[in-house]
């Protein structure tokens, strides 16, 4: 199973499944990944946490703990 954390810089993947339960997963939803959405890894803080993400036109921060439940191709 490949997860969002896995994913390179400059890579690009399609979301398959989000893991996780109640509000986490709600979150994660909230602020546009879904299953079937494109995300591009834009770059990785310095010290490796988090990891700036392209959504749906816009920048978005997601921590490497919540990236390894977004299960992506």
């Amino acid at each position: 199973m490949k997860t969002l954390r896995d994913v390179k810089v400059g890579q690009s993947a399609v979301i398959q499944r989000l893991h996780g339960e109640g509000a986490l997963k709600r979150r994660i939803m909230d602020m546009g990944l879904t299953k079937g959405t494109e995300v591009y890894v834009r770059k990785v803080a310095p010290l490796g946490d988090p990891m700036e993400l392209t959504v749906r036109g816009y920048e978005l921060s997601v921590r490497k703990e919540d990236a390894a439940l977004i299960e992506v191709t």
